[in-house]
C-alpha cells in the first residue's frame, strides 16, 4: 500500500486558541485536579480554577513588562510545573513560546533567541541566566530575563497587580487557530537548528485527535500522566497539552534519577517515554534478578510474556498451558515490574526511536502495553501511533486521524494534515524544500501494510552504501544493539568501505554492575577492559542480535568499543538523543579506519 488516511475525530475551532482549554476546564470542572505539583517533597493537587488564576497572574506580569501580541518569549528550564504554567501565560499574553533546552550552550542560546527575535526569556537557574547574559550583547531584541529560582513567578505576579482579568482575557482572545503558538528549534544533527513554526491549529489537530483516538486512556478524574521528558522537545509538549485537553492530572519530574520513586508516589495510569527508559527498566529488573539468584526464573518469565503476547495476535489466542504459566509468573514477576512503573499504569506511548519487537511483546505480555508512535518536530509530535485497542507491535501505528501518510516512489514517508508545521522561521528555502507539492517530506523511509500501519525502515540521508554497492539502513541494527544492557550507543559505519562496522560505547550505569557480576575490580574503564574476553563476548552478543535483523551483507563484521561516551556535552548527540553522525565520524575517524586495517580482529576496543 502506498497511501493511507483516517477521518478526523476532532474538529479544530477556526477562531480559537490553546488558552481556550484552561478557561473551559475552569468553567466546566473548576474543582477537578488538572496538575499534580511537588511542594516540600509532597504531591499536591492544583485544580482547574486555581491553575487558570495562576496563569492569569503570570500573564498580567508579562503584559505589564511589555510583551506584546506576537512577541516571542524564550523558556529555558527543566521539566517542572512552572514550564506548563508559563507556557499558558505566554499564550495568554498573546505571545509565542520559544523553548530552549536547559542544556544548551551560550552559542545555541544566542542563535535561538536571536533568530526568533525573542524579547524576553524565563530561565530556571543562575547558570542559565549567566549563559544568556554572556551573549546578551548580541541579542538587541532581548529586554527581560526572569529566573525561576529568583522568584520569577512572584515578580511577574507583582508586576501585573494593576491589571484586571479582563485585560488578560482580551489579550488571550487575539490569537486564532492559524496564529503561531510556538517556534520549536530542531535538535540540529547537521548545521544550525531550524525553527519550526507550530500554530494553535497544529496543536489542536494533534492533541484533539490523539485524545479522541486513545479516549479510554484519558478519563477525567481517573487518569494521570507523569511527564519526565523535556518539555522543550515537541513530544513533551504533546504530553502537556493532551493532559490539559482531556483534562487529566499532569505531574512533572525534573530529574529522571528520581523517576522510580516519583512513579511510586504519583502512580500514573499512562506513561509517555522513549525506548531507552523502557530498556533500562527491563535491563535493571533482569540484572537484579540475576544478582538475587533468580535469573533463570526471570528469563523464563520473559519468554512466557513474549510468547503470551505473540499468541494474543493469533486467532486462537494463548493456549491453556501458556495461560497457566502466565498466571503463575504474574504473581512471581510481572506484578512487581508493574509496581516499579507505579502500579496503576496499563499503557505507555513511546516515540523517538524503535522500541524493538521483542521488548514490545514483553511489556504487553506483563500487562503494560507500550504503544509506539512516530513523528518529528515538524509534525507537532505524533503523526502516527498505535491505537490502544489494535496495537500492532513492530510498527509505529496508523496515521493521526485527519491526516494522510504516503510512501513516495523512493520509499520516503510523506505526510499531509492540519497538524503539520507551517514552515521554518526565517528560512524560506528550507520550507519550500520540506513542504514541496503540499506534502511534508520527512526524510525517513518506510512502508505501509494492508491495514494502514506504518513501519519506519531507516533515514534517507543516513543510508550507507558499501564498496560492494549494498544499501544499509543503520537504524535497524543500531536500535537492536543499543537495547543490550551493556551498550549505551551504537553507530554503524561502512560508507564506501568493504563491509559494515560499528562504534560502540558502554553504558556507564550498567558497567559497575557488570564488573561486580564478573569478578572485576570496581572502577575499571572501557580502556581498562580492552582485552577482556568476557566483555567483548557480551558486546558481541548485542551485535549478533542486531545482525539477526538484517542480511549477511548488511551485518556488522567488526566493532570497536570506545573509551569515551557520546554525550550532548561532547557534541556527539543532540538534546533529543539523536546521534550527530558527521561529528562522530570526524572525531573518531582513526577508530573507524582501524576497523578496516588488514590485521584488525573481529572486535576491537580502544
Amino acid at each position: 500500500m502506498r497511501e493511507f488516511s483516517l477521518p478526523a475525530l476532532y474538529e479544530v475551532p477556526a477562531d480559537g486558541n490553546l488558552t481556550d482549554l484552561i478557561r473551559r476546564n475552569a468553567a466546566q470542572r473548576p474543582d477537578v485536579a488538572v496538575i499534580g505539583r511537588k511542594v516540600d517533597g509532597r504531591w499536591q493537587d492544583v485544580t482547574a480554577a486555581a491553575f487558570l488564576a495562576e496563569v492569569r497572574a503570570a500573564a498580567k506580569g508579562l503584559i505589564a513588562s511589555g510583551v506584546r501580541p506576537g512577541d516571542r518569549v524564550g523558556l529555558m528550564s527543566r521539566t517542572r510545573y512552572e514550564w506548563t504554567l508559563l507556557d499558558f501565560a505566554v499564550w495568554s499574553a498573546g505571545g509565542v513560546t520559544v523553548p530552549v533546552y536547559e542544556t544548551s550552550s551560550p552559542e545555541q542560546i544566542q542563535w535561538i533567541l536571536g533568530d526568533s527575535g525573542a524579547v524576553a526569556i524565563l530561565v530556571e537557574t543562575p547558570a542559565h541566566e549567566a549563559a544568556v547574559e554572556s551573549v546578551r550583547d548580541r541579542l538587541p531584541e532581548l529586554k527581560n530575563i526572569w529566573q525561576l529560582e529568583r522568584d520569577a513567578i512572584g515578580r511577574l505576579r507583582s508586576a501585573g497587580e494593576g491589571l484586571t482579568d479582563a485585560v488578560v482575557d482580551k489579550r488571550s482572545a487575539l490569537a486564532v487557530a492559524d496564529s503561531p503558538a510556538t517556534i520549536v528549534y530542531t535538535s540540529g544533527t547537521t548545521g544550525r537548528p531550524k525553527g519550526c513554526v507550530l500554530t494553535h491549529r497544529s496543536f489542536f489537530a494533534e492533541v484533539g485527535n490523539v485524545v479522541e483516538r486513545l479516549k479510554p486512556l484519558f478519563t477525567t478524574g481517573e487518569s494521570a500522566i507523569l511527564l519526565f521528558l523535556p518539555i522543550a522537545h515537541v513530544f513533551g509538549r504533546l504530553v502537556e497539552l493532551a493532559a490539559v485537553m482531556a483534562p487529566i492530572k499532569l505531574g512533572h519530574v525534573s530529574d529522571v534519577k528520581h523517576l522510580t520513586d516519583e512513579l511510586a508516589a504519583f502512580r500514573p495510569t499512562l506513561i509517555l517515554g522513549v525506548p531507552r527508559v523502557f530498556e533500562k527498566v527491563y535491563n535493571g529488573a533482569r540484572a537484579k534478578a540475576q544478582a538475587d539468584g533468580k535469573g533463570k526464573i526471570f528469563d523464563r518469565a520473559t519468554e512466557t510474556a513474549v510468547a503470551y503476547s505473540r499468541a494474543l495476535d493469533t486467532p486462537q489466542g494463548p493456549a491453556l498451558g501458556l495461560r497457566l504459566r502466565h498466571k503463575i509468573f504474574d504473581r512471581l514477576v510481572y506484578r512487581k515490574l508493574r509496581a516499579v512503573l507505579g502500579g496503576r499504569a496499563t499503557h505507555a506511548i513511546s516515540g523517538g526511536a524503535p522500541l524493538g519487537e521483542r521488548l514490545g511483546h514483553f511489556y504487553r505480555g506483563i500487562g503494560f502495553a507500550v504503544l509506539e508512535g512516530y513523528g518529528l518536530t515538524e509534525t507537532c509530535a505524533a503523526s502516527a501511533f498505535n491505537p490502544w485497542d489494535r496495537q500492532k507491535i513492530g510498527t509505529v501505528g496508523q496515521p493521526l486521524p485527519g491526516s494522510v501518510v504516503r510512501i513516495a516512489d523512493d520509499g520516503e514517508v510523506l505526510l499531509h494534515g492540519e497538524h503539520l508545521f507551517t514552515g521554518y522561521w526565517n528560512n524560506e528555502a528550507a520550507t519550500a524544500e520540506a513542504l514541496a507539492d503540499g506534502w511534508f517530506h520527512t526524510g525517513d523511509l518506510g512502508t505501509i501494510d494492508e491495514e494502514g500501519y506504518l513501519s519506519i525502515t531507516g533515514r534517507k540521508k543516513e543510508i550507507i552504501v558499501t564498496a560492494g554497492g549494498k544499501n544499509v539502513a543503520p537504524a535497524v541494527i543500531e536500535d537492536r544493539v543499543r537495547a543490550h544492557a551493556l551498550v549505551a550507543e551504537c553507530m554503524v559505519v561502512g560508507d564506501g568501505r568493504p563491509f559494515v562496522g560499528a562504534l560502540i560505547t558502554l553504558d556507564e550505569e550498567f558497567l559497575p554492575r557488570w564488573l561486580a557480576e564478573h569478578g572485576r575490580p570496581a572502577g575499571l574503564t572501557p580502556s581498562d577492559l580492552a582485552s577482556d574476553p568476557e566483555l567483548l563476548a557480551d558486546v558481541q552478543k548485542a551485535v549478533d542480535d542486531g545482525n539477526a535483523a538484517v542480511s549477511k551483507a548488511e551485518s556488522v563484521r567488526k566493532f570497536r568499543v570506545l573509551p569515551a561516551q557520546f554525550t550532548e556535552e561532547s557534541g556527539h548527540i543532540t538534546p533529543s538523543l539523536k546521534l550527530k553522525r558527521g561529528v562522530v565520524a570526524k572525531d573518531f575517524a582513526t577508530d573507524i579506519d582501524s576497523l578496516y586495517a588488514p590485521d584488525a580482529p573481529n572486535h576491537r576496543t580502544a
